[in-house]
């Protein structure tokens, strides 16, 4: 970080020092972490249709990444494994790359019209086996890989950050036509396609190829 930005002085660069100066833990807060999924997190994983997945290259490069289907497109194999079927996207695998170099991955669940999340930390392996694949199909199209979550923690995370930003308040959305297109925007960013094409490709993208 630039020093401009930043007075040395005022850097927290310890977890005493973090500590202190953020006080005590809640003792419930502390004491809610699981290290398995109860009810109410299979429950919550069954409603939910989109979560953000962490991870990262185990050299100090992150990564988090948006993952969304229907309700219950995580299967929750039994209290300690999930399953997240992976659907047709641009071929980075950012998420994959990262997980063969190093498995933690951390999993926010989220559920429309509930401000409160779910947190899922453990260990991530792929999978490509068919069989186990297979109950994840939609619109006859299985998925060809998918990551199996080995969990080491579960626990709610407060609606505090939904509620401030308004999330699922309808009168918060932005009119779609106050930002740019995602087809103009990459037409501008890496001068390989024209706006109108890139747009056109998007639409189609979206309309015959979420599966």
């Amino acid at each position: 970080m630039d020093d401009c930005f930043d007075d040395p002085a005022a850097r927290i660069e310890d977890a005493a020092s973090l500590r202190s100066h953020i006080g005590p833990v809640n003792p419930v807060a502390a004491s809610k972490v699981l290290d398995r999924l109860d009810r109410f997190c299979r429950d919550f994983i069954a409603l939910s249709p989109f979560l953000v997945l962490a991870s990262s290259d185990g050299e100090g490069g992150v990564d988090a990444s948006p993952r969304g289907d229907g309700p219950g497109f995580v299967r929750v194999l039994d209290e300690r494994t999930l399953l997240i079927p992976d659907r047709r996207g641009n071929n980075r695998v950012d998420s994959f790359g990262n997980v063969l170099a190093s498995p933690g991955v951390g999993i926010v669940f989220m559920v429309p019209g509930i401000n409160e999340t779910l947190r899922v930390n453990g260990k991530a392996l792929m999978t490509r086996d068919a069989e186990l694949l297979a109950p994840s199909t939609v619109q006859q199209r299985p998925p060809l890989t998918g990551l199996i979550v080995t969990v080491e923690e579960a626990y709610f995370h407060c609606g505090k950050a939904l509620i401030r930003a308004k999330l699922w308040d309808p009168s918060s959305q932005v009119p779609r036509h106050s930002f740019p297109t995602l087809g103009r925007i990459v037409a501008e960013q890496t001068r390989m396609v024209e706006a109108e094409e890139a747009d056109r490709n998007l639409e189609e993208a979206y309309r015959s190829r979420l599966y």
